[in-house]
Formats: structure tokens, sequence, C-alpha cells
């Protein structure tokens, strides 16, 4: 009972991991970025899914995490492909906003360091407080952060991934040798 096994290991995971997406969460909620929080709450979901299947011994609900993990590895290959616009992708594009903003990433408006030009609102404009960034010049590019988030995103879940399909393995021999009995 002295070590952690690897059950253990995926419920520390999933709570990190649930911490990195809250925040995450929060950060796109104030970026106006609509189909990033609709993911993010999908991987929440999934992530007290397969919080509740670790700690209940329900392997089902693990597989379905373990699954998820690696749907969520390219989803963040992707957002890193969008932020440091590979293979055509624009950060200029309204993508990622479903075209109801022209609002890019909170990082690009309000990472510290960069000095910012505001576009007056033109025809309707935006809601108050919400200023349209024309241009920024900053110290450490802000597509950087969300390609360094979205980074730290793919480590987490390859280590669910991986203490997943373990957690599984160990959940169907221990079911495996009850039957046996």
């Amino acid at each position: 009972m002295g070590s952690c096994s690897g059950r253990c290991a995926l419920i520390v995971l999933c709570t990190f991991q649930l911490v990195t997406a809250l925040e995450r969460q929060v950060f796109d909620f104030l970026g106006y970025q609509w189909v990033p929080i609709l993911a993010n709450f999908a991987h929440i979901v999934v992530i007290i899914l397969g919080l509740f299947g670790t700690i209940q011994y329900r392997p089902r609900y693990v597989v379905v995490y373990t699954v998820w993990a690696a749907i969520w590895v390219t989803w963040n290959i992707f957002i890193i492909c969008f932020y440091l616009e590979v293979g055509g992708l624009s950060q200029d594009s309204e993508l990622l906003t479903f075209s109801l903003s022209q609002h890019r990433s909170w990082w690009h408006e309000h990472w510290p360091g960069c000095l910012h030009e505001e576009v007056p609102a033109a025809g309707l404009g935006a809601p108050h407080g919400q200023a349209l960034v024309s241009g920024a010049i900053c110290a450490l590019e802000p597509s950087s952060v969300e390609a360094l988030h979205s980074g730290l995103q793919i480590l987490i879940a390859l280590l669910g991934f991986v203490c997943g399909c373990y957690v599984v393995s160990v959940f169907t021999e221990e079911e495996d040798s009850c039957l046996r009995k």
C-alpha cells in the first residue's frame, strides 16, 4: 500500500488535467472562442467521466476517457497548427468564433507587455468592454502562448492515454480473475 498504483496515478493526472482544462476554458470564454469553448466543455465532461470510472472501477468509462485522450491530442495539434499558421490556416479567420465576433484569442488582446492599437468600431461595433485589436507588438508572441497551452494539453493527454490503457488492463485482469474463481 506504500506505492501509488496506476489507478492512483490516473486520478492525480485527471485532476491536474481538469485544472488545466478549466483554466483554458476561462481564457477561451474571455476571448469569445466558441469552438474551443465547446471542445473544452466536452473535454471537461470526459475527464470527469474518466475520474468517476477510475474511482468506481468502471473500465468502460476509462475506455471512453482513453479514446477521448487520443481525439484531444488531435484537436490540440490542430490548435497548434492554427495559431502557428501552418498549412494555410490563418489566425485572422473566424474559424474558432463561428463568425459571431471579430475577437481572437484573449492572449492576443491582453498579453502583458504588448502595445495594442484599437480600431474604432464601424457599423454595429463591438459590445461594451470589447476592444478590437488591429495590431500588437509583443515581446513573446501570443500565438506561442496558445501553442504552449496546446503542447501541455498534448503531454497530459498522452500520459492520460497510457495510464488509461494500463488501468483498463488492470481492471480487466481483476474482473477476469474474479470470474475464474
